[in-house]
Protein backbone atom coordinates (compact mmCIF):
# COMPACT_ATOMS: atom_id res chain seq x y z
CA UNK A 1 0.00 0.00 0.00
CA UNK A 2 1.42 3.42 -0.98
CA UNK A 3 2.28 5.99 1.64
CA UNK A 4 -0.49 8.51 0.65
CA UNK A 5 -3.09 5.74 0.99
CA UNK A 6 -1.76 4.84 4.45
CA UNK A 7 -1.95 8.47 5.58
CA UNK A 8 -5.48 8.82 4.16
CA UNK A 9 -6.59 5.65 5.89
CA UNK A 10 -5.19 6.81 9.24
CA UNK A 11 -6.91 10.18 8.92
CA UNK A 12 -10.18 8.42 8.12
CA UNK A 13 -9.82 6.16 11.16
CA UNK A 14 -9.13 9.15 13.42
CA UNK A 15 -12.10 11.05 11.98
CA UNK A 16 -14.42 8.11 12.57
CA UNK A 17 -13.06 7.67 16.11
CA UNK A 18 -13.94 11.21 17.15
CA UNK A 19 -17.12 11.61 15.10
CA UNK A 20 -19.37 10.45 18.00
CA UNK A 21 -17.81 13.14 20.20
CA UNK A 22 -18.64 15.84 17.67
CA UNK A 23 -22.15 14.47 17.25
CA UNK A 24 -22.89 14.69 20.98
CA UNK A 25 -21.34 18.14 21.16
CA UNK A 26 -23.57 19.35 18.34
CA UNK A 27 -26.62 18.31 20.38
CA UNK A 28 -25.30 20.33 23.34
CA UNK A 29 -24.74 23.33 21.06
CA UNK A 30 -28.31 23.01 19.79
CA UNK A 31 -29.58 23.13 23.39
CA UNK A 32 -27.45 26.24 23.93
CA UNK A 33 -28.98 27.90 20.86
CA UNK A 34 -32.50 27.10 22.08
CA UNK A 35 -31.81 28.80 25.42
CA UNK A 36 -30.11 31.68 23.63
CA UNK A 37 -33.43 32.31 21.88
CA UNK A 38 -35.08 33.23 25.21
CA UNK A 39 -33.21 36.55 25.75
CA UNK A 40 -33.39 37.13 22.00
CA UNK A 41 -37.21 37.07 22.13
CA UNK A 42 -37.19 39.32 25.22
CA UNK A 43 -35.01 41.85 23.39
CA UNK A 44 -37.23 41.73 20.29
CA UNK A 45 -40.30 42.45 22.42
CA UNK A 46 -38.46 45.33 24.12
CA UNK A 47 -37.11 46.55 20.76
CA UNK A 48 -33.54 46.56 22.08
CA UNK A 49 -30.54 46.68 19.70
CA UNK A 50 -28.94 43.69 21.48
CA UNK A 51 -31.53 41.51 19.71
CA UNK A 52 -29.37 41.66 16.60
CA UNK A 53 -26.37 40.33 18.52
CA UNK A 54 -28.35 37.37 19.86
CA UNK A 55 -29.91 36.67 16.47
CA UNK A 56 -26.49 36.55 14.82
CA UNK A 57 -25.09 34.40 17.64
CA UNK A 58 -27.94 31.89 17.25
CA UNK A 59 -27.32 31.78 13.49
CA UNK A 60 -23.61 31.03 14.01
CA UNK A 61 -24.34 28.25 16.51
CA UNK A 62 -27.07 26.65 14.38
CA UNK A 63 -24.88 26.78 11.27
CA UNK A 64 -22.15 24.94 13.14
CA UNK A 65 -24.65 22.38 14.42
CA UNK A 66 -26.00 21.80 10.91
CA UNK A 67 -22.50 21.30 9.50
CA UNK A 68 -21.46 18.82 12.21
CA UNK A 69 -24.75 16.95 11.97
CA UNK A 70 -24.38 16.69 8.19
CA UNK A 71 -20.94 15.13 8.63
CA UNK A 72 -21.81 12.80 11.51
CA UNK A 73 -25.51 11.93 11.19
CA UNK A 74 -24.74 8.31 10.27
CA UNK A 75 -22.28 7.85 13.13
CA UNK A 76 -23.57 5.61 15.95
CA UNK A 77 -23.60 7.18 19.41
CA UNK A 78 -21.25 4.72 21.10
CA UNK A 79 -18.68 6.39 23.32
CA UNK A 80 -15.65 4.71 24.82
CA UNK A 81 -13.78 5.90 27.90
CA UNK A 82 -11.21 7.95 26.00
CA UNK A 83 -13.93 9.60 23.96
CA UNK A 84 -15.79 10.48 27.16
CA UNK A 85 -12.72 12.25 28.54
CA UNK A 86 -12.38 14.32 25.35
CA UNK A 87 -16.14 15.00 25.20
CA UNK A 88 -16.27 16.18 28.82
CA UNK A 89 -13.52 18.74 28.33
CA UNK A 90 -14.29 19.91 24.80
CA UNK A 91 -18.00 20.34 25.46
CA UNK A 92 -17.36 22.80 28.30
CA UNK A 93 -14.73 24.66 26.29
CA UNK A 94 -16.83 24.91 23.13
CA UNK A 95 -20.05 25.86 24.95
CA UNK A 96 -18.17 28.64 26.75
CA UNK A 97 -16.88 29.90 23.41
CA UNK A 98 -20.31 29.96 21.74
CA UNK A 99 -21.93 31.46 24.84
CA UNK A 100 -19.53 34.41 24.67
CA UNK A 101 -20.79 35.55 21.25
CA UNK A 102 -23.61 37.86 22.50
CA UNK A 103 -21.12 39.56 24.83
CA UNK A 104 -18.81 40.34 21.90
CA UNK A 105 -21.55 41.33 19.45
CA UNK A 106 -23.88 43.02 21.96
CA UNK A 107 -23.83 46.32 23.80
CA UNK A 108 -20.92 45.54 26.17
CA UNK A 109 -18.76 44.94 23.06
CA UNK A 110 -16.26 43.08 25.16
CA UNK A 111 -12.95 42.02 23.71
CA UNK A 112 -12.70 38.35 22.81
CA UNK A 113 -10.62 37.71 25.93
CA UNK A 114 -13.06 39.45 28.29
CA UNK A 115 -16.09 37.83 26.66
CA UNK A 116 -14.62 34.33 26.96
CA UNK A 117 -13.60 35.01 30.57
CA UNK A 118 -17.16 36.10 31.40
CA UNK A 119 -18.74 33.09 29.68
CA UNK A 120 -16.28 30.56 31.18
CA UNK A 121 -16.96 32.08 34.59
CA UNK A 122 -20.70 31.72 33.93
CA UNK A 123 -20.73 28.19 32.52
CA UNK A 124 -18.43 26.90 35.29
CA UNK A 125 -20.65 28.77 37.82
CA UNK A 126 -17.58 30.56 39.16
CA UNK A 127 -19.14 34.03 39.21
CA UNK A 128 -16.04 36.15 38.57
CA UNK A 129 -16.80 39.06 36.25
CA UNK A 130 -15.05 41.64 34.12
CA UNK A 131 -18.18 43.74 33.70
CA UNK A 132 -18.95 47.05 35.33
CA UNK A 133 -22.16 48.98 34.85
CA UNK A 134 -24.14 45.74 35.07
CA UNK A 135 -27.19 47.71 36.27
CA UNK A 136 -27.33 49.41 32.84
CA UNK A 137 -27.15 46.24 30.74
CA UNK A 138 -30.18 45.30 28.66
CA UNK A 139 -32.67 42.87 30.17
CA UNK A 140 -31.66 40.29 27.59
CA UNK A 141 -27.99 40.35 28.57
CA UNK A 142 -28.83 40.17 32.28
CA UNK A 143 -31.06 37.20 31.55
CA UNK A 144 -28.38 35.54 29.43
CA UNK A 145 -25.82 35.78 32.24
CA UNK A 146 -28.29 34.02 34.52
CA UNK A 147 -29.17 31.37 31.92
CA UNK A 148 -25.49 30.55 31.33
CA UNK A 149 -24.98 29.87 35.01
CA UNK A 150 -28.23 27.91 35.27
CA UNK A 151 -27.19 25.66 32.37
CA UNK A 152 -23.75 25.25 33.89
CA UNK A 153 -25.30 24.26 37.21
CA UNK A 154 -27.45 21.45 35.82
CA UNK A 155 -24.57 20.38 33.60
CA UNK A 156 -22.32 20.08 36.64
CA UNK A 157 -24.82 17.85 38.48
CA UNK A 158 -25.40 15.55 35.52
CA UNK A 159 -21.66 15.36 34.83
CA UNK A 160 -20.92 14.62 38.48
CA UNK A 161 -23.58 11.92 38.74
CA UNK A 162 -23.47 10.27 35.32
CA UNK A 163 -20.13 10.97 33.61
CA UNK A 164 -17.29 11.44 36.11
CA UNK A 165 -17.99 8.22 38.06
CA UNK A 166 -17.90 6.34 34.74
CA UNK A 167 -14.46 7.85 34.08
CA UNK A 168 -13.41 6.93 37.64
CA UNK A 169 -13.00 10.64 38.42
CA UNK A 170 -14.90 12.83 40.86
CA UNK A 171 -16.56 12.68 44.23
CA UNK A 172 -19.55 10.56 43.22
CA UNK A 173 -17.22 7.57 42.93
CA UNK A 174 -17.67 7.34 46.67
CA UNK A 175 -21.18 6.00 46.11
CA UNK A 176 -19.68 2.92 44.45
CA UNK A 177 -18.90 1.72 47.97
CA UNK A 178 -22.62 1.15 48.52
CA UNK A 179 -23.03 -1.54 45.88
CA UNK A 180 -21.62 -2.71 42.58
CA UNK A 181 -24.01 -0.27 40.91
CA UNK A 182 -24.92 2.54 43.27
CA UNK A 183 -27.57 3.92 40.92
CA UNK A 184 -29.68 0.82 41.57
CA UNK A 185 -30.26 2.23 45.05
CA UNK A 186 -31.94 5.30 43.57
CA UNK A 187 -33.30 4.54 40.12
CA UNK A 188 -32.70 1.72 37.66
CA UNK A 189 -30.96 3.81 34.99
CA UNK A 190 -28.76 6.88 34.78
CA UNK A 191 -31.33 8.44 32.44
CA UNK A 192 -33.93 8.21 35.20
CA UNK A 193 -31.55 9.90 37.63
CA UNK A 194 -30.88 12.70 35.15
CA UNK A 195 -34.60 13.33 34.60
CA UNK A 196 -35.34 13.33 38.32
CA UNK A 197 -32.40 15.65 38.94
CA UNK A 198 -33.61 18.07 36.27
CA UNK A 199 -37.08 18.05 37.83
CA UNK A 200 -35.71 18.87 41.29
CA UNK A 201 -33.39 21.52 39.87
CA UNK A 202 -36.26 23.21 38.02
CA UNK A 203 -38.46 22.92 41.11
CA UNK A 204 -35.89 24.72 43.26
CA UNK A 205 -35.43 27.38 40.57
CA UNK A 206 -39.13 28.19 40.22
CA UNK A 207 -39.57 28.18 43.99
CA UNK A 208 -36.69 30.62 44.32
CA UNK A 209 -38.13 32.88 41.61
CA UNK A 210 -41.47 33.06 43.39
CA UNK A 211 -39.87 33.55 46.82
CA UNK A 212 -37.60 36.35 45.62
CA UNK A 213 -40.51 38.08 43.90
CA UNK A 214 -42.61 37.88 47.08
CA UNK A 215 -39.57 39.11 49.01
CA UNK A 216 -39.53 42.35 47.04
CA UNK A 217 -37.34 41.74 43.99
CA UNK A 218 -38.35 43.01 40.56
CA UNK A 219 -39.49 40.15 38.26
CA UNK A 220 -36.32 40.10 36.14
CA UNK A 221 -34.09 40.22 39.21
CA UNK A 222 -36.10 37.40 40.80
CA UNK A 223 -35.64 35.22 37.70
CA UNK A 224 -31.90 35.85 37.30
CA UNK A 225 -31.05 35.56 40.98
CA UNK A 226 -33.09 32.38 41.31
CA UNK A 227 -31.12 30.77 38.49
CA UNK A 228 -27.75 31.86 39.84
CA UNK A 229 -28.59 31.00 43.47
CA UNK A 230 -29.64 27.41 42.80
CA UNK A 231 -26.71 26.99 40.41
CA UNK A 232 -24.41 28.45 43.12
CA UNK A 233 -23.10 30.69 40.36
CA UNK A 234 -23.12 34.17 41.86
CA UNK A 235 -23.90 36.46 38.93
CA UNK A 236 -26.13 39.33 40.07
CA UNK A 237 -27.89 42.15 38.22
CA UNK A 238 -25.93 44.88 39.98
CA UNK A 239 -22.30 45.88 40.37
CA UNK A 240 -22.96 45.76 44.11
CA UNK A 241 -23.92 42.05 43.86
CA UNK A 242 -26.31 41.32 46.76
CA UNK A 243 -25.16 44.56 48.36
CA UNK A 244 -28.11 46.01 46.47
CA UNK A 245 -30.29 44.11 48.97
CA UNK A 246 -28.11 44.71 52.02
CA UNK A 247 -31.02 46.42 53.77
CA UNK A 248 -33.42 43.54 53.06
CA UNK A 249 -32.69 40.71 55.54
CA UNK A 250 -35.59 38.67 54.16
CA UNK A 251 -33.97 38.44 50.72
CA UNK A 252 -30.54 37.67 52.18
CA UNK A 253 -31.93 34.78 54.23
CA UNK A 254 -33.87 33.44 51.24
CA UNK A 255 -30.70 33.55 49.13
CA UNK A 256 -28.77 31.76 51.88
CA UNK A 257 -31.39 28.99 51.88
CA UNK A 258 -31.35 28.47 48.11
CA UNK A 259 -27.55 28.55 47.91
CA UNK A 260 -27.46 25.85 50.56
CA UNK A 261 -30.06 23.79 48.67
CA UNK A 262 -27.87 23.91 45.57
CA UNK A 263 -24.82 22.75 47.56
CA UNK A 264 -26.42 19.53 48.87
CA UNK A 265 -26.28 16.19 46.97
CA UNK A 266 -29.11 15.96 44.47
CA UNK A 267 -29.01 12.16 44.64
CA UNK A 268 -30.14 12.46 48.25
CA UNK A 269 -33.07 14.67 47.24
CA UNK A 270 -34.16 11.85 44.95
CA UNK A 271 -33.87 9.33 47.76
CA UNK A 272 -35.92 11.54 50.06
CA UNK A 273 -38.65 11.86 47.42
CA UNK A 274 -38.63 8.09 46.92
CA UNK A 275 -39.36 7.44 50.59
CA UNK A 276 -36.03 7.44 52.44
CA UNK A 277 -37.01 10.44 54.57
CA UNK A 278 -33.84 10.62 56.65
CA UNK A 279 -31.38 10.07 53.79
CA UNK A 280 -30.29 13.70 53.77
CA UNK A 281 -29.71 14.04 57.51
CA UNK A 282 -27.91 10.72 57.88
CA UNK A 283 -25.38 11.54 55.17
CA UNK A 284 -21.92 12.30 56.55
CA UNK A 285 -21.28 14.96 53.89
CA UNK A 286 -24.39 16.91 54.81
CA UNK A 287 -23.67 16.64 58.53
CA UNK A 288 -20.12 17.87 58.02
CA UNK A 289 -21.18 20.79 55.83
CA UNK A 290 -23.89 21.98 58.22
CA UNK A 291 -21.56 21.65 61.22
CA UNK A 292 -18.83 23.65 59.49
CA UNK A 293 -21.27 26.40 58.51
CA UNK A 294 -22.71 26.60 62.03
CA UNK A 295 -19.30 26.89 63.72
CA UNK A 296 -17.89 29.47 61.30
CA UNK A 297 -21.05 31.57 61.32
CA UNK A 298 -21.17 31.63 65.13
CA UNK A 299 -17.49 32.59 65.44
CA UNK A 300 -17.59 35.34 62.82
CA UNK A 301 -20.91 36.67 64.12
CA UNK A 302 -19.35 37.02 67.58
CA UNK A 303 -16.39 38.75 65.92
CA UNK A 304 -18.69 41.24 64.16
CA UNK A 305 -20.69 41.89 67.32
CA UNK A 306 -17.40 42.55 69.14
CA UNK A 307 -16.76 45.15 66.41
CA UNK A 308 -19.99 46.92 67.47
CA UNK A 309 -22.22 45.56 64.68
CA UNK A 310 -25.86 45.00 65.78
CA UNK A 311 -26.41 41.28 66.51
CA UNK A 312 -29.11 40.49 63.93
CA UNK A 313 -27.34 42.49 61.22
CA UNK A 314 -24.08 40.71 62.04
CA UNK A 315 -25.72 37.27 61.92
CA UNK A 316 -27.53 38.01 58.66
CA UNK A 317 -24.50 39.24 56.73
CA UNK A 318 -22.10 36.69 58.20
CA UNK A 319 -24.44 33.80 57.42
CA UNK A 320 -25.08 35.05 53.89
CA UNK A 321 -21.43 35.63 52.99
CA UNK A 322 -20.12 32.47 54.67
CA UNK A 323 -22.71 30.30 52.90
CA UNK A 324 -21.97 32.12 49.65
CA UNK A 325 -18.23 31.39 49.84
CA UNK A 326 -18.47 27.83 51.18
CA UNK A 327 -21.03 26.85 48.53
CA UNK A 328 -18.78 28.60 45.95
CA UNK A 329 -21.65 30.88 44.90
CA UNK A 330 -19.70 34.12 45.21
CA UNK A 331 -22.44 36.62 46.06
CA UNK A 332 -21.42 39.39 48.44
CA UNK A 333 -23.73 41.52 50.57
CA UNK A 334 -20.77 43.43 52.03
CA UNK A 335 -17.02 43.74 51.48
CA UNK A 336 -16.06 41.09 54.02
CA UNK A 337 -12.36 41.67 53.34
CA UNK A 338 -12.74 44.83 55.47
CA UNK A 339 -14.11 42.97 58.50
CA UNK A 340 -10.68 42.56 60.05
CA UNK A 341 -7.83 40.07 59.98
CA UNK A 342 -9.77 37.13 61.43
CA UNK A 343 -12.51 37.38 58.80
CA UNK A 344 -9.96 37.99 56.01
CA UNK A 345 -8.05 34.79 56.78
CA UNK A 346 -11.24 32.81 57.48
CA UNK A 347 -12.77 33.66 54.12
CA UNK A 348 -9.52 32.74 52.35
CA UNK A 349 -9.61 29.30 54.01
CA UNK A 350 -13.30 28.88 53.21
CA UNK A 351 -12.53 29.43 49.53
CA UNK A 352 -11.14 25.90 49.33
CA UNK A 353 -13.96 24.00 51.04
CA UNK A 354 -16.91 23.73 48.66
CA UNK A 355 -20.22 22.00 49.19
CA UNK A 356 -21.16 18.35 48.73
CA UNK A 357 -20.33 15.97 45.93
CA UNK A 358 -23.17 15.66 43.43
CA UNK A 359 -24.23 19.29 43.92
CA UNK A 360 -23.76 22.45 41.88
CA UNK A 361 -20.95 23.76 44.09
CA UNK A 362 -17.23 23.61 43.35
CA UNK A 363 -14.19 23.56 45.62
CA UNK A 364 -12.54 20.55 47.22
CA UNK A 365 -15.92 19.24 48.41
CA UNK A 366 -16.49 18.57 52.08
CA UNK A 367 -16.18 14.77 51.79
CA UNK A 368 -12.50 14.97 50.81
CA UNK A 369 -11.69 16.77 54.03
CA UNK A 370 -13.65 14.14 55.95
CA UNK A 371 -11.90 11.26 54.20
CA UNK A 372 -8.52 12.90 54.85
CA UNK A 373 -9.41 13.29 58.53
CA UNK A 374 -10.40 9.62 58.71
CA UNK A 375 -7.12 8.52 57.13
CA UNK A 376 -5.12 10.78 59.45
CA UNK A 377 -6.92 9.44 62.52
CA UNK A 378 -6.20 5.85 61.50
CA UNK A 379 -2.57 6.67 60.80
CA UNK A 380 -2.18 8.17 64.27
CA UNK A 381 -3.80 5.09 65.79
CA UNK A 382 -1.41 2.90 63.83
CA UNK A 383 1.59 4.80 65.23
CA UNK A 384 0.41 3.86 68.72
CA UNK A 385 -0.78 0.33 67.91
CA UNK A 386 1.70 -0.73 65.23
CA UNK A 387 0.27 -4.24 64.90
CA UNK A 388 -3.32 -3.07 64.68
CA UNK A 389 -5.53 -3.32 61.62
CA UNK A 390 -7.81 -0.34 61.11
CA UNK A 391 -10.54 -0.08 58.50
CA UNK A 392 -11.30 3.37 57.12
CA UNK A 393 -15.03 3.95 56.77
CA UNK A 394 -17.21 6.72 55.38
CA UNK A 395 -21.00 6.84 55.64
CA UNK A 396 -20.75 3.48 57.42
CA UNK A 397 -19.12 1.93 54.36
CA UNK A 398 -15.47 0.85 53.99
CA UNK A 399 -13.25 3.17 51.98
CA UNK A 400 -11.72 1.18 49.16
CA UNK A 401 -8.15 1.73 48.02
CA UNK A 402 -9.17 3.33 44.70
CA UNK A 403 -11.36 5.87 46.52
CA UNK A 404 -8.61 6.92 48.91
CA UNK A 405 -6.10 6.98 46.08
CA UNK A 406 -8.42 9.24 44.09
CA UNK A 407 -8.92 11.61 47.04
CA UNK A 408 -5.17 11.91 47.61
CA UNK A 409 -4.43 12.41 43.91
CA UNK A 410 -7.15 15.02 43.46
CA UNK A 411 -6.14 16.94 46.59
CA UNK A 412 -2.50 17.01 45.53
CA UNK A 413 -3.23 18.26 42.02
CA UNK A 414 -5.87 20.70 43.29
CA UNK A 415 -3.39 22.58 45.44
CA UNK A 416 -0.58 22.12 42.90
CA UNK A 417 -2.77 23.74 40.24
CA UNK A 418 -3.51 26.69 42.53
CA UNK A 419 0.18 27.08 43.41
CA UNK A 420 1.27 26.96 39.76
CA UNK A 421 -1.45 29.35 38.67
CA UNK A 422 -0.64 31.83 41.45
CA UNK A 423 3.06 31.71 40.51
CA UNK A 424 2.25 32.36 36.86
CA UNK A 425 0.04 35.32 37.81
CA UNK A 426 2.80 36.72 40.01
CA UNK A 427 5.24 36.50 37.08
CA UNK A 428 2.83 38.75 35.15
CA UNK A 429 3.15 41.45 37.80
CA UNK A 430 -0.02 40.65 39.72
CA UNK A 431 0.33 41.40 43.45
CA UNK A 432 0.57 38.54 45.97
CA UNK A 433 -2.96 38.72 47.43
CA UNK A 434 -4.58 39.04 44.00
CA UNK A 435 -2.47 36.23 42.52
CA UNK A 436 -3.03 33.77 45.34
CA UNK A 437 -6.71 34.47 45.97
CA UNK A 438 -7.40 34.75 42.22
CA UNK A 439 -5.88 31.34 41.58
CA UNK A 440 -7.76 29.83 44.52
CA UNK A 441 -11.10 31.35 43.58
CA UNK A 442 -10.72 30.23 39.96
CA UNK A 443 -9.85 26.59 40.66
CA UNK A 444 -12.42 26.38 43.48
CA UNK A 445 -15.05 28.13 41.27
CA UNK A 446 -15.93 30.62 44.01
CA UNK A 447 -16.01 33.99 42.20
CA UNK A 448 -14.58 36.99 44.04
CA UNK A 449 -11.07 36.90 45.43
CA UNK A 450 -9.52 39.10 48.10
CA UNK A 451 -7.97 42.54 47.99
CA UNK A 452 -8.90 45.80 46.32
CA UNK A 453 -8.69 44.54 42.72
CA UNK A 454 -10.69 41.29 42.61
CA UNK A 455 -12.27 41.39 46.07
CA UNK A 456 -16.03 41.49 46.72
CA UNK A 457 -16.08 45.20 45.81
CA UNK A 458 -13.97 44.84 42.63
CA UNK A 459 -13.83 42.76 39.43
CA UNK A 460 -11.31 41.07 37.15
CA UNK A 461 -11.27 43.64 34.32
CA UNK A 462 -7.95 45.23 35.34
CA UNK A 463 -5.99 41.97 35.11
CA UNK A 464 -3.76 41.40 32.05
CA UNK A 465 -5.33 39.40 29.21
CA UNK A 466 -2.83 36.58 29.69
CA UNK A 467 -3.86 36.36 33.35
CA UNK A 468 -7.52 36.08 32.34
CA UNK A 469 -6.74 33.19 29.98
CA UNK A 470 -4.85 31.40 32.74
CA UNK A 471 -7.78 31.92 35.10
CA UNK A 472 -10.14 30.52 32.43
CA UNK A 473 -8.01 27.37 32.35
CA UNK A 474 -8.09 27.26 36.15
CA UNK A 475 -11.89 27.61 36.23
CA UNK A 476 -12.36 24.82 33.69
CA UNK A 477 -9.89 22.52 35.42
CA UNK A 478 -11.54 23.11 38.79
CA UNK A 479 -15.00 22.48 37.41
CA UNK A 480 -13.96 19.29 35.61
CA UNK A 481 -12.24 17.87 38.71
CA UNK A 482 -8.73 18.62 37.34
CA UNK A 483 -7.77 14.99 36.57
CA UNK A 484 -10.25 14.92 33.67
CA UNK A 485 -8.25 17.68 31.98
CA UNK A 486 -4.78 16.57 33.06
CA UNK A 487 -5.22 13.12 31.53
CA UNK A 488 -5.57 14.76 28.10
CA UNK A 489 -2.10 16.27 28.52
CA UNK A 490 -0.36 12.91 28.90
CA UNK A 491 1.21 11.16 25.88
CA UNK A 492 -0.13 7.77 26.99
CA UNK A 493 -3.72 8.97 26.54
CA UNK A 494 -3.17 9.58 22.81
CA UNK A 495 -1.28 6.37 22.11
CA UNK A 496 -3.09 3.77 20.04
Amino acid sequence: MSKPHVVTRRLTVHALRWAPVLKVMSVLWLILAIFMAIPWLVLIIENEPDAMAFGLSILIVLSTVALIWLLTHQTPLELKTRQMFVLTTLSWVSISGFASLPLVLGAPQLSFTNAVFESVSAITTTGSTVLSGIDQLSDGLKLWRGIMQWLGGIGIIVMGIAILPFLKVGGMRLFHTESSDWSDKVMPRTGGIAKATLGIYCGFTFTAMFAYWLGGMAPLDAVVHAMTSVATGGFANSDASFGAYADSPRILWLASLFMLCGALPFVLYIRVLRGTRMAMWRDQQVQGLLLLLAVVILVLTAWRIWQDTPPFEALTHVAFNVISVVTTTGYASDDYSTWGSLAFVAFFYLTFVGGCSGSTSGGMKIFRFQVAATLLRNQLRFLIHTSGIFTSRYNNQPLTEDITRGVVAFSFFFFLTIAGLALALALMGVDFITALSGAATAVANVGPGLGDTIGPAGNFFALPDAAKWLLCIGMLMGRLEILTVLILMTPMFWRQ
